[in-house]
């Protein structure tokens, strides 16, 4: 606010009294706009007293966006018991994870991401938005989600599909999605390697052998989890389908009829959740995102993601609902086994790497 006088002579007492009180009346307005300011923007800073309201995004993929929904309340009213009743308020981006990903890098300023793998975590980490140590300012090496691989099958299995060797056969052919544009199916790929791995007198080149030949009976590879689950279920395109456990129980309790199994050697597939430290320390927003995504490591939001379908981590895992609720893996294969992320993308799924070998193989 600027206020302009041009060639005002002061003639008078009366004069310079109407000054005064033009000066001191413009001392209100700004008095007022200041206060003003401080009491209903969220964001500007106030002097001694914290913001009535903080505001935090999370971006993360489409499938533990249910999880959430009954996460983000429970968390908002501990963080406002603690903090002298200040609100947080949620905004939420759900996708596929490689395309949140790259949004993130182009621009959309998340504060808290939960996503699919590890290896898109690295991207941001090599793009210079979360710092190098994410995984170990949390509980868990980062995961906060834990699933595995699950087959459905048509209603009945009339094929008799139990394991991963079935998905071998010359009478089955499967679906799903492209390991190149998802990363659930990259999942998909490892466990079906992993498995091979562990086989009598298993090697890398056994393991290759058998997941070419597995692939060669994939009826469609899709470009993502969403595209696999119509072009099966939709479709009628094959007679398996390979998804995560988390979203077959997610879709059973919505009403679907499926049939499914879990293979005894399975991996374990980790979703990551980090603090997004660039745009948190832009935003001021950093010890409120630092709770939450500790928060999501607690029993009470364990238990959540468990009520959607994840296998909870911790003591929660032992808790008799949950026990019961999930059928027994023997044989639990990690991607720390294949190096980390890092390594296993550069081997599996990098341009001219295994997976485009086999692809080439089978054409």
């Amino acid at each position: 606010m600027r206020l302009r006088i041009s060639r005002f002579r002061l003639r008078s007492l009366w004069g310079m009294f109407s000054l005064f009180l033009v000066g001191l009346g413009l001392c209100f307005t700004l008095a007022a706009c200041t206060y003003g300011s401080n009491t209903t923007t969220a964001s500007s800073p106030s002097a001694g007293d914290a913001p009535a309201e903080v505001r935090l995004t999370l971006v993360g993929y489409a499938v533990p966006k249910a999880a959430h929904d009954a996460i983000i309340p429970k968390f908002v009213e501990k963080w406002k018991a603690e903090h002298n009743g200040q609100n947080v308020i949620f905004d939420q981006s759900y996708g596929g994870s490689g395309s949140q990903t790259r949004a993130i890098i182009d621009g959309l300023e998340a504060d808290v991401v939960h996503l699919a793998l590890g290896a898109d975590v690295l991207k941001l980490v090599k793009a210079g938005f979360v710092n190098e140590d994410w995984n170990k300012r949390v509980p868990n090496n980062g995961t906060v989600g834990e699933t595995v691989a699950a087959i459905i099958v048509r209603e009945g299995n009339p094929k008799k599909i139990k394991s991963w060797d079935d998905l071998t056969r010359d009478d089955v052919t499967w679906v799903t999605p492209n390991p190149k544009t998802s990363g659930g199916a990259r999942w998909n790929f490892l466990a079906l390697w992993d498995y091979a791995l562990k086989q009598p007198g298993g090697s890398e080149a056994k393991a290759q052998e058998f997941v070419s030949k597995a692939f060669k009976n994939v009826a469609v590879l899709a470009k993502d989890a969403r595209e696999s689950t119509d072009a099966f279920a939709k479709q009628g395109q094959g007679d398996a389908l390979v998804n995560y456990e988390n979203e077959v129980i997610l879709a059973k309790q919505k009403g679907e009829n499926l049939d499914y199994v879990v293979p005894e050697v399975n991996i374990s597939i980790d979703t990551p959740a980090a603090v997004v430290d660039k745009n948190v320390d832009k935003h001021g927003t950093r010890e409120v995102a630092t709770a939450f995504t500790e928060f999501l490591f607690t029993p009470e939001a364990q238990r959540e993601f468990a009520k959607v379908g994840f296998r909870p981590i911790g003591d929660v895992a032992k808790e008799p609902e949950f026990a019961k609720a999930f059928p027994a893996v023997k044989e639990m294969g990690r991607v720390e086994d294949f190096g980390g992320w890092g390594e296993a993308q550069a081997k599996f799924f990098d341009d001219g790497k295994v997976f485009d070998q086999i692809q080439a193989s089978i054409k």
